[in-house]
């Protein structure tokens, strides 16, 4: 089992001023298990760190990566075609690429588990392979 880990709360536990940052600090902090990050949330974190906080932050975050704090689980040729499915049929929600290639790996590693803030996306989504995703923090 890992922690799949979406941008918002890997965001918030990098802002101190972000409203979700306790919380997602202390479950990244408390798991147990490998943490897991999407390729595609770095681009997405690279931007709104670098947009709101500058670059130390994004440096850290890669020192951790280095360090293997956390997994990065790149997209294989499968995912792609669960990502454009789960963009088709969730057009009316405006779900995006990152949020639909999560799903995807967290699909493929058959974790029930995600931490996200995005509540309206994840909570909408279905996953195949559980009836609805357990979304922390709580």
């Amino acid at each position: 089992m890992a922690l799949i880990i979406d941008t918002g709360v890997l965001y918030a536990s990098l802002d101190r001023t972000d409203d979700g940052c306790d919380a997602s600090r202390a479950l990244i902090e408390t798991a147990r298990e490998p943490l897991v990050l999407p390729a595609p949330v770095l681009p997405e974190i690279d931007y709104l760190v670098h947009d709101r906080m500058g670059p130390g932050p994004m440096l850290a975050l890669l020192r951790d990566i280095e360090d293997g704090s956390y997994l990065v689980e790149d997209l294989v040729a499968g995912d792609y075609r669960r990502v454009r499915e789960l963009i088709d049929r969730y057009e009316d929600l405006g779900v995006g690429f990152v949020d639909a290639a999560v799903l995807a790996v967290v699909e493929r590693l058959r974790e029930p588990k995600l931490a996200t803030l995005d509540r309206r996306h994840f909570t909408a989504m279905r996953p195949r392979h559980v009836d609805a995703l357990e979304l922390l923090p709580a």
